[in-house]
């Protein structure tokens, strides 16, 4: 790929995390601090207030606050969202969830959300024919949408912002997340990782492997390690 990177950067690198596991503020914004990382939160309110003053810092420290609705809709096949089942909803609901989201984010933390990362990953609202995506909303509302459990890194001169491929940083040894760094490098892509908690055993990044990702960007300063909202903005204004 020519050139396209700024500062002679190669290829770039967004961590982000779901939700405002409490694990986040306590286990992993620390390394992440410690290595300089400056990542990406897709929060819901009711994590946020458990640590408010943790999140005010993060923010204050060049993190990202980003949305991830107020309720967090899923699709009625994960019994935990069966009363707030995509499958049920409406675009209107969904806008009302970014609103009240948005809303709850400045009440708390004083910030509005520039990114969106779709719960569960999942982009529609309905069912059968009357399925919709609601990727347009994203689109015309936030700079850029991350979704989850994607299986490759994003061309930058090529990736729709409102739909950006995420990768599970979750339950995976450094190994195999070194080989995908490895070929964002060569590629010049954007590798965009998504987690949940930090260093627990469900659902999670384990402290070792964010402080292997942290000693990888060390190792190779050609790899522009930055916030989804900062990156996503740098492509924009190639386009």
């Amino acid at each position: 790929m020519q050139q396209f990177w700024p500062q002679n950067k190669r290829a770039a690198l967004s961590i982000t995390f779901d939700d405002a596991r409490w694990t986040q503020p306590v286990n992993g914004i620390p390394i992440l601090d410690e290595y300089n990382i400056k990542s990406t939160f897709y929060v819901l309110s009711e994590g946020v207030k458990l640590n408010i003053d943790a999140w005010k810092a993060a923010i204050a420290n060049g993190h990202e606050i980003g949305n991830h609705t107020a309720n967090h809709p899923c699709s009625g096949n994960f019994s935990f969202a069966r009363n707030k089942a995509l499958e049920g909803y409406s675009l209107a609901q969904m806008e009302q969830e970014f609103n009240d989201a948005n809303e709850a984010i400045k009440v708390l933390l004083g910030v509005e959300p520039q990114t969106f990362a779709y719960p569960c990953g999942q982009t529609f609202v309905g069912r059968g024919e009357n399925t919709q995506s609601y990727v347009p909303l994203v689109a015309r509302r936030f700079l850029a949408g991350r979704c989850f459990n994607g299986e490759s890194a994003n061309d930058p001169t090529f990736c729709d912002l409102a739909q950006l491929i995420g990768m599970s940083g979750d339950v995976q040894d450094f190994a195999l997340l070194e080989k995908h760094l490895e070929k964002t490098l060569q590629d010049g892509n954007w590798l965009i990782l998504a987690a949940h908690e930090v260093g627990k055993e469900c659902q999670s990044i384990s402290t070792d492997v964010l402080r292997a990702i942290g000693e990888y960007t060390k190792r190779h300063p050609e790899l522009w390690t930055d916030t989804v909202a900062n990156i996503a903005a740098y492509i924009k204004s190639q386009r």
